[in-house]
C-alpha cells in the first residue's frame, strides 16, 4: 500500500479530485489517498498568513500524521499523473529524510492563481512533491508546535535537515508546464501557477491533458435503454 497525502484547497476542489483520478487511473500496486484539509485537521491551528493555498504547511505534518513510521508521498493538488506513481515509490533512498525534485528556476509570472503573489525563493517548489522518509531521525523534529511556529523558509527549504539528507529526484516527477514548457517525457504534471480549472490558466501548455482527465473524474456510464 502506497499512502498519498494530496493537498486540499476547497477553491479548487475540483484539482484534489482530478489529481486522485489520475493516481488511480495508472497505479499498479494498491494506493491509500489522504487529503490534507485543514477542517480534518483539528490538532493543528494555522496561524501563518502568507500561503497561497490551504495546504501549504501542512504539508510538513506528514512525518507526524504517520507516526513517523515507513514512508509517504506528499503531492500538491494542482497535479497530474502521467505515469504509475509505484514507479516514483520505488525511488526511496533509505539513506535520505526526504526526496525532492530540486528545482532551480526563476518564475516567469508575479501573480498566480486569485491573484496570490507568486516570489523568487531559494529552494522554489521543492516541497511539492516529497518521497517522506517519516521513520528518519531528522524527521521527528517536525511536531505540530514546529510547523505552526516555523517560518515558511525554514519549512520549504527543509531547514532542520543537513543537505546530504535531502535526495534528488528526476525532474520529469514534478514537471511544471506553465513555467517550462510541455515535455511529453513528463511523468507528473504540476501546474504551479494555476490549475487549469481557473480560466486564465484554462490554455497553459498541457492543459488538454488536465481538461481530458476531468471529463474522465466526471464519467459514469450508462445503460443502453432500448
Amino acid at each position: 500500500m502506497i499512502p498519498i497525502f494530496i493537498g486540499y484547497d476547497p477553491r479548487e476542489a475540483v484539482a484534489y479530485h482530478v489529481c486522485t483520478n489520475s493516481i488511480i487511473r495508472r497505479a499498479s500496486q494498491p494506493v491509500a489517498i489522504h487529503p490534507l484539509a485543514l477542517r480534518n485537521l483539528g490538532f493543528y491551528v494555522e496561524k501563518h498568513t502568507d500561503g497561497s493555498n490551504h495546504f501549504i504547511y501542512s504539508r510538513f505534518l506528514v512525518p507526524y500524521l504517520t507516526n513517523y513510521r515507513g514512508w509517504a508521498i506528499f503531492m500538491d493538488g494542482d497535479m497530474l499523473l502521467r505515469d504509475d506513481i509505484s514507479k516514483l515509490w520505488a525511488l526511496r533512498d533509505p539513506s535520505k529524510a526526504v526526496m525532492v525534485v530540486k528545482h532551480d528556476y526563476k518564475t516567469r509570472m508575479t501573480e498566480k492563481y486569485l491573484g496570490s503573489k507568486n516570489e523568487n525563493y531559494p529552494r522554489k517548489n521543492w516541497s511539492s512533491v516529497v518521497l517522506w522518509n517519516c521513520e528518519h531521525p531528522a524527521n521527528q523534529a517536525l511536531t505540530a508546535d514546529f510547523v505552526q511556529g516555523a517560518t515558511g523558509a525554514q519549512l520549504h527549504r527543509f531547514t532542520w535537515l543537513d543537505d546530504e539528507l535531502i535526495g534528488s529526484l528526476p525532474i520529469e516527477w514534478n514537471w511544471l508546464p506553465d513555467e517550462f514548457g510541455a515535455n511529453e517525457d513528463a511523468k507528473l504534471l504540476h501546474y504551479t501557477l494555476g490549475t487549469p480549472c481557473f480560466h486564465e490558466f484554462a490554455t497553459v501548455p498541457m492543459a488538454d491533458e488536465w481538461h481530458r482527465e476531468r471529463m474522465l473524474t466526471d464519467y459514469s456510464i450508462q445503460r443502453v435503454l432500448e
